[in-house]
């Protein structure tokens, strides 16, 4: 939740040339729509060219300007088209986004070697590729790069195992980049996004090795949420920004009592599945699915706004904010404690 160090605000949004990885649904499709709303310019890109097309004529039908570049960010050439396409059309980039992820849905003895390193090839390599890719252009336009984490930055759970590794990594690597560019005098700001539960095609979109339906823990929230806070952070940057209270507390309760925080995520295996058959296994893991889809009908409440969220982008309410995820971390140990 700290802001950068030396880092003043950016371009707004109306003056800014964005480009967002996985942007034909989910958390980036949402992202680039707000964005164009917004009167950024947007370059969108993902691995299904049929949506992309549609939702750069959908921006350009509503005034604004975008244009679409189909790339799988796993492949370093391929990200490196993204960027010469930006700079192409709009002459820089201000802010790049890396949100293109998957996941798989399994116990780590039964995943195959094969499904983790794709896995890995995207949440992971997607996010090197893009960083590494971006960063001269960040350099001269004095921008911002934008990296999508997960509370499983923070803490792990069962069944996404080799996901949380990748967003563990995710993390690894974005603080070292952010500390190197720090050092060279580069003003480059650094957020990486953590987000809890958040209502995308990201279950259905999960490779699924178990015999259920598989969705996320409780509580989630909308995806426009974590728009928002990625559009924040184009502006005012943030060194961290969790989206949902529901990560922090868990981050924090975690780094104060591991053996009790590993209780209470033997709970999640259920809290993970639904209560019909596992359809459409394989998932988008090696081939990109419909997409244009925002939202992923998660069957139970799914909150509007995270208080928690809005409160921590601004400085007056932060402390109040960081004290009581504090006192719900410990609440929550309290009570695991009680029940063992």
């Amino acid at each position: 939740m700290e802001g950068t160090p030396k880092m003043k605000s950016r371009k707004p949004l109306d003056q800014q040339v964005i480009v967002i990885t996985g942007a034909s649904s989910g958390i980036g499709l949402a992202t680039a729509r707000m964005a164009a709303e917004r009167s950024a310019k947007v370059v969108l890109a993902a691995r299904n060219g049929e949506v992309l097309a549609s939702e750069q004529e959908a921006i350009e039908r509503a005034g604004g300007e975008a244009i679409h570049v189909v790339a799988d960010v796993g492949n370093r050439a391929e990200v490196k088209a993204i960027a010469e396409a930006a700079v192409k059309r709009f002459g820089r980039i201000d802010t790049w986004v890396n949100d293109a992820g998957l996941s798989i849905f399994g116990r780590l003895e039964e995943v195959s070697d094969e499904d983790s390193q794709r896995m890995f090839q995207t949440n992971f390599w997607g996010v090197v590729h893009g960083s590494l890719v971006a960063a001269p252009h960040l350099k001269r336009s004095n921008g911002t790069l934008i990296n999508l984490g997960s509370v499983a930055s923070d803490i792990s759970f069962p069944l996404q195992g080799m996901y949380c590794a990748s967003k563990h990594a995710i993390k690894g690597f974005t603080d070292a980049l952010r500390i190197e560019l720090e050092e060279e005098g580069a003003s480059v700001a650094v957020t990486l996004i953590k987000p809890a539960a958040i209502d995308t095609p990201f279950a259905s979109n999960a490779k699924n090795y178990t015999d259920r339906e598989v969705k996320l823990p409780p509580p989630v929230h909308r995806t426009e949420e974590v728009a928002e806070a990625i559009l924040h952070a184009a502006v005012h940057p943030r060194r961290d920004i969790y989206v949902g209270g529901a990560g922090p507390i868990m981050s924090v309760a975690q780094k104060l009592a591991p053996r009790t925080f590993d209780r209470i995520g033997r709970s999640m295996i259920e809290q993970q599945q639904r209560d019909e058959p596992a359809r459409h296994r394989d998932g988008a893991l090696y081939h990109s699915k419909t997409g244009g889809r925002t939202a992923g009908g998660y069957p139970g409440h799914v909150m509007r706004r995270s208080l928690y969220t809005r409160g921590s982008l601004h400085p007056l309410t932060t402390m109040a904010v960081v004290a009581g995820v504090g006192l719900a971390a410990a609440s929550l140990l309290n009570s695991s404690a009680r029940r063992s």
